[in-house]
């Protein structure tokens, strides 16, 4: 069963890799190059401290520790256990994978630690700030998943790294959240008493 389910996701990947152009290698380059979403970082971290004023800024110090769950979760729980190759290393493969400008990264890629951080910090935002910004936050869920497919385009996971890594980043991205909320509590419960005293 496993080995069937490997092979699914290498023939989904072949297909989904499969589809470029000139055009697309540079868009999908830059869509995954973190370097290019700070921008859009600086204005969570805005919308979180305008719409939270101090308690946002519980929120922005633990998205540190969101960070470090999903991107360590993804490396020393999945990627340094399973040992699975990129396509892009794996050397079944060889010719048929479409690379980018000759980048493939690290040896291993189960699970994807784009598609790990990514989902990690939309989902955590989501939660945070749906009630205020709702199609804000659902952009941020497609932006997600559109960084993530960019990991399959550019030839260095396979679908089931993504998917995992996602699935990683939302356990992540709400685990987070529900720390966040529970600081908080204890954060009201300590100025409501220091009030009344």
């Amino acid at each position: 069963m496993l080995e069937y389910l490997i092979k699914k996701d290498i023939d989904i990947f072949l297909i989904l890799n499969g589809f470029h152009n000139d055009i697309f290698d540079f868009i999908m380059w830059w869509i995954s190059n973190t370097i290019i979403w700070i921008p859009l970082y600086i204005l969570i971290i805005y919308l979180i401290v305008k719409k939270h004023k101090q308690k946002g800024i519980i929120f922005i110090v633990l998205a540190g520790l969101l960070i470090l769950l999903s991107d360590q979760g993804s490396l020393h729980l999945f990627k340094n256990v399973f040992h699975r190759l990129r396509p892009c290393h794996n050397p079944e493969l060889e010719g048929l994978v479409h690379i980018v400008w000759g980048k493939c990264g690290g040896s291993y890629g189960f699970v994807s630690s784009h598609a790990a951080n990514m989902f990690a910090v939309a989902t955590y935002v989501f939660l945070i700030l749906r009630k205020h910004y709702r199609y804000f936050t659902i952009g941020l869920l497609f932006w997600a998943a559109l960084v993530s497919y960019s990991r399959i385009y550019l030839g260095v996971h396979y679908p089931a790294d993504v998917f995992f890594g996602a699935l990683l980043g939302v356990v992540c991205g709400t685990i987070t959240w529900h720390i966040a909320c529970f600081i908080q509590k204890k954060y009201n419960n300590f100025a409501m008493t220091k009030n009344l005293s």
